[in-house]
């Protein structure tokens, strides 16, 4: 919209009236005149203009439509963690003058800066710089924003020394943005918080090492997190929640308790697991073959590596080479470590002639794949190189597809609720803007999506453009007992590869029909839902996916035979049990299940023995009494069974 010839705009304001303005007006100006408590509260951080984030202090040279942020909403919040990266950038270049800087992004929870000094930073240049970021605070120093050419920015800041932000320069086809603060200059798109003293508590988390870009060919810069609040409890909760983060992380636990490792000589994110973890995945591998084959599934089992020309006719090397190992040759044929399932299914379909008939075709498999993932994003078991799928794929006609879709819905409510997870986020992603296949298939397939969710009456998002190339889909993401979300389900409408196949069906018309492709995963890859698994439930599992449910310590060694005869009564029911002989004290092997994460303890002295029963201290809870080893057996059997989830 244009001005007038008097200089004058129109702004609709968030309580729908239209106020006429002078042109160049600020949005801080317009919220002083209208509700100036707010001003002085500094509750609100950054405008909405016409639907973009703006710098409260943007002179508006056109009519519009004008919003208020608070710092209590997710967008607010990101603008208020990315000013106090600046104002923490800003205290690092006072302490170490040397200091050159990468990027400084608000994240999920608070914000980071990448910065290239000559050591890494100490708990002590933590403390040092929350000081000296408090100074810059209370200065109340202004964010100016200005905009620069291309041309004027890169001469700015090759005067800096600041070669890591010439470098982001290069890459940029817009005009850049820079903001001033004090006497700190930094290159950024913003928006910020009118002035520093907006930011009232802060606290610096933690460093760590990161590569320029996530490459490892690049130099090593420091990166240090922080988190920062309006208000005082919400920064001592947040604390609070970062400690049982840490005493649930699953690299510690899986380490304590013996679970998994990944070893250095063997390669950066490749998996070892350990008995006791093989044993927990064994049991989610079995519930999983269980339930798949009670849902109509069968099993297809595919090899680790193809040729690369599978790779070439499935579109992979298109449009995912960058996360594919280089491939090896065999023969003097090249051949590719798989990155997905699915070319090896469509290569099973495609072995014999289809018919309507044998639609709907469900083959599942836990395939493991390898992605060529950087090292400095790798983390546990959330993040690896080669990691096994809980996939499937299924091929049905036009008029099965939402019908087969609710199947999925229901199966992935059942499955994620057998392992507590009852919490979702759930979004329908569209199509993007680049994509394959017809307006109209895309919109069958996103109405057969948006129907089976309201069917199951499964409240969702619209994420618009995020479908995939080939099709649109559904990501559920399970909520954690932290409040933290994780992506594992996925169901997503694919007509790239059948096409790309040329798989087919034959109809009741005597013709050949293209059939729809569904790729659906319900926990994901098995490593990252057991590092989620881990720390939900901080390592303690329920007792029917603990490795060792029963500890049976006896008192002294004449309790030694006693004790193993109850473990072996305990094997012929399915438990998993430990007799623990070793020359301790009674309390430490207490102590040590108890560390451990046991279910049970089974206490064996001369009383119970005399007595014909178990003394019996549950995790968590402690003693319950001596009681019967058969009415022991027939509580834990019940746990098993239910599957139950505290023990």
């Amino acid at each position: 919209m244009q001005t007038d010839a008097q200089g004058k705009i129109e702004l609709q304001l968030p309580d729908g009236s239209t106020r006429t303005f002078s042109t160049g007006v600020k949005p801080i100006d317009v919220l002083r005149e209208i509700d100036p408590a707010k001003v002085e509260s500094r509750e609100i951080v950054v405008a909405r203009f016409n639907g973009h984030l703006i710098d409260l202090t943007y002179p508006l040279r056109e009519s519009g439509k004008l919003d208020f942020v608070s710092v209590d909403e997710p967008e607010g919040l990101h603008v208020y963690w990315h000013s106090t990266a600046h104002i923490m950038a800003h205290a690092v270049k006072n302490l170490f003058p040397e200091a050159h800087f990468g990027v400084g992004p608000p994240i999920e929870h608070g914000f980071y800066y990448d910065i290239d000094v000559d050591r890494p930073f100490t708990p002590e240049d933590l403390s040092a710089i929350e000081r000296e970021m408090q100074k810059i605070i209370d200065a109340d120093n202004p964010f100016i924003r200005e905009e620069l050419s291309r041309e004027e920015a890169l001469r700015l800041f090759k005067e800096r020394g600041e070669v890591y932000k010439v470098e982001l320069l290069e890459g940029l086809e817009e005009p850049p943005s820079i903001y001033r603060e004090g006497d700190f200059v930094d290159l950024c798109t913003g928006p910020h918080v009118p002035s520093t003293g907006y930011i009232r508590y802060f606290k610096l988390l933690s460093t760590s090492a990161a590569y320029w870009r996530g490459d490892e060919n690049r130099p090593i810069l420091q990166r240090i997190y922080g988190i920062s609040y309006p208000r005082k409890e919400q920064l001592e909760e947040y604390l609070q929640r970062l400690e049982e983060a840490k005493r649930r992380d699953h690299r510690r636990l899986g380490r304590d308790l013996d679970l998994f490792s990944i070893d250095e000589e063997v390669g950066p994110g490749l998996v070892l697991w350990h008995p006791k973890g093989g044993m927990v995945r064994h049991l989610i591998e079995s519930f999983w073959r269980e339930e798949h084959l009670k849902g109509g599934y069968e099993f297809v089992y595919t090899p680790h590596i193809a040729r690369l020309g599978l790779w070439e006719r499935s579109g992979h090397l298109d449009f995912f080479r960058e996360n594919m190992f280089p491939p090896m040759d065999v023969d003097e044929v090249p051949y590719q470590l798989k990155p997905m399932n699915c070319p090896f299914h469509l290569r099973i379909y495609k072995s014999k002639t289809r018919s309507y008939r044998d639609l709907p075709i469900r083959w599942a498999e836990l395939g493991t794949v390898y992605r060529y993932e950087r090292s400095g994003v790798l983390h546990g078991l959330l993040r690896v190189r080669g990691f096994t799928q809980d996939d499937a794929h299924i091929f049905c006609r036009p008029d099965q597809l939402e019908d087969e879709v609710v199947r999925v819905l229901d199966f992935t409510v059942n499955m994620l609720g057998a392992f507590g997870f009852k919490d979702y986020e759930v979004y329908l992603s569209t199509r993007p803007e680049h994509y394959v296949g017809t307006l109209e298939n895309w919109e069958l397939a996103t109405e057969a999506l948006k129907k089976a969710l309201e069917v199951r009456e499964l409240p969702y998002d619209i994420d618009p453009g995020e479908g995939v190339f080939y099709g649109p889909k559904i990501d559920i993401k399970i909520r954690d007992v932290l409040g933290r979300s994780w992506q594992c389900s996925t169901i997503q409408v694919d007509f790239n590869e059948p096409e790309r196949f040329d798989i087919s069906y034959m109809a009741e018309d005597g013709q050949l029909h293209r059939p729809i492709m569904i790729h659906r995963a319900l926990l994901g890859s098995l490593e990252r839902f057991l590092g989620v698994l881990i720390e939900q439930y901080a390592g303690a599992f329920p007792t029917w996916l603990a490795p060792v449910q029963v500890v049976v310590i006896p008192i002294t060694d004449a309790q030694l035979e006693p004790a193993r005869e109850i473990a072996r009564k305990c094997e012929e029911v399915g438990l998993r049990v430990w007799v623990d002989d070793r020359a301790e004290r009674m309390n430490y092997k207490v102590r040590d299940a108890e560390t451990q994460k046991i279910p049970y303890m089974l206490i064996v002295g001369k009383r119970e023995v005399e007595q014909n029963l178990v003394a019996v201290r549950q995790r968590r809870v402690g003693d319950l009494g001596t009681m019967k080893l058969d009415a022991f057996l027939d509580r834990i059997l019940n746990e098993v069974r239910t599957k139950a989830f505290e023990a």
